[in-house]
């Protein structure tokens, strides 16, 4: 139990590697059928920090097998995680994810720098990289308040691809088989400045033109109460949007859509 290293993913590979969601051994063929995927994750830089929200669709192949999974989590104090890809694997990644941020600041008596956090995150999807390429992949986004960085510029996102490569984005970005779609949505809509509650009624906007062209993603749902699950993070932490205020932005662009459809 000597902790020998700040890396609590490290220390399993040396203690118990078949815990890792990476690790596991697997007969040859593509797995991807069979497990259950989440889409559609979006993140924008705020005047505050950042905003990330994400629709509550799992499917497998064309059949939907979860209407109110969720995908965006924070992963510590200040940062936030949204996944894409394999659902079960994707969700058992943030909390390994989670432990390895609070085992770090644990055993070096501060936490990690976000870069640090991208980096960390890399370094564990690498390790997913041979169950990745038998159809069971996990994208994930990262998001956060920089406590080292200048206030306008404290909001930062972090992409990934299957491989571990890492990237920093430069105001929004998103994830998921709806992401050509959202984006698309931002990129008429957001400029640099806007308030946290101005982005939140953007997220659920874009998450409602993915879901209009995407059959994958889910769009809000007001007859099952279900609507996009939206977190902020600023320089008073991480924290999740009311749902009750989601459920009234949501209403409001399902109005503005219903009196102008194709607007």
């Amino acid at each position: 139990m000597t902790a020998g290293t700040s890396s609590f993913s490290e220390f399993l590979i040396q203690a118990a590697p078949e815990l890792l969601p990476g690790r596991r051994p697997l007969p040859p063929g593509d797995y991807a059928e069979v497990s259950a995927h989440a889409t559609t994750i979006v993140a924008m830089k705020t005047a505050e920090g950042v905003v990330m929200a994400g629709d509550r669709r799992a499917t497998m192949g064309n059949y939907i097998s979860s209407r109110d999974i969720e995908k965006v989590f924070a992963a510590d104090g200040y940062s936030l995680i949204g996944i894409a890809g394999t659902a079960g694997l994707g969700i058992e990644l943030v909390k390994l994810y989670q432990v390895e941020l609070e085992h770090y600041e644990k055993i070096e008596g501060a936490p990690l720098t976000l870069s640090g956090k991208a980096n960390r995150l890399a370094t564990m999807l690498r390790g997913n990289l041979g169950i990745a390429l038998q159809g069971l992949a996990v994208v994930p986004l990262l998001a956060g308040y920089d406590q080292d960085a200048a206030e306008a510029e404290a909001g930062k996102i972090y992409s990934f691809d299957v491989v571990g490569g890492i990237y920093e984005e430069r105001d929004y970005d998103s994830i998921g088989s709806g992401s050509i779609f959202a984006k698309s949505a931002l990129k008429k809509r957001f400029r640099r400045g806007l308030s946290s509650e101005e982005c939140v009624k953007l997220a659920v906007e874009s998450l409602y033109d993915a879901a209009d062209d995407d059959s994958a993603t889910g769009g809000p749902d007001p007859t099952r109460d279900l609507y996009p699950v939206v977190m902020t993070a600023t320089a008073e932490g991480t924290k999740r949007v009311d749902e009750a205020a989601v459920a009234e932005v949501a209403r409001e662009v399902i109005a503005a859509r219903t009196e102008n459809p194709y607007g």
